[in-house]
């Protein structure tokens, strides 16, 4: 397993899809994972520290955890299968470690609420091969285009710059 960070989210325009770009701590691999609307604004959210007054989803997990014992040790991306990806929360509490199923978008919304790490297995970490794909994926400093968010020309060239075998090795 390797740490991975939220390196930002974008929208993928040709599906209009959001997309959480995950990248290796220390590195350049990166593992995108299309995501539904509700889950990208509460990781957005919480990556800009915007409060509600009523508490979300994700705010409701993260109090569960806290009022049961527990604390959030990491979050792990486990595999893909069939285009679906699958996560696991490790939660530690007094009488051990309980391993919780769960969906990588929201395990990750719950992590940054946490400040737990996040992890994926090596093989599901793509290279970014292309010096140019490279760069369309660094922040751009552009006025309105933030670190936190990639730019669809951004993810479109990055989009663009994956190659067949890339998805072949999600087949888990």
């Amino acid at each position: 397993m390797v740490e991975v960070f939220v390196e930002r989210l974008g929208l993928d325009s040709s599906t209009n899809s959001h997309v959480v770009i995950l990248r290796e701590k220390g590195g350049d691999r990166l593992l995108p994972i299309w995501i539904g609307p509700p889950e990208a604004d509460s990781i957005l959210m919480e990556m800009k520290n915007v409060r509600r007054e009523r508490p979300l989803t994700h705010d409701l997990c993260k109090s569960l955890i806290v009022g049961l014992g527990g604390t959030l040790r990491r979050v792990q991306i486990t595999k893909v299968q069939k285009s679906t990806y699958y996560a696991e929360l490790h939660v530690v509490r007094p009488d051990g470690v309980v391993h919780i199923d769960a969906r990588p978008s929201d395990s990750i919304a719950i992590a940054l609420r946490m400040a737990a790490p996040i992890f994926a297995p090596e093989a599901l970490l793509t290279a970014v091969e292309d010096e140019d794909a490279a760069d369309e994926l660094t922040p751009s400093g552009k006025e309105g285009a933030s670190a936190d968010e990639l730019t669809a020309d951004q993810l479109k060239a990055y989009l663009e710059n994956l190659r067949p075998e890339d998805f072949g090795k999600f087949n888990l």
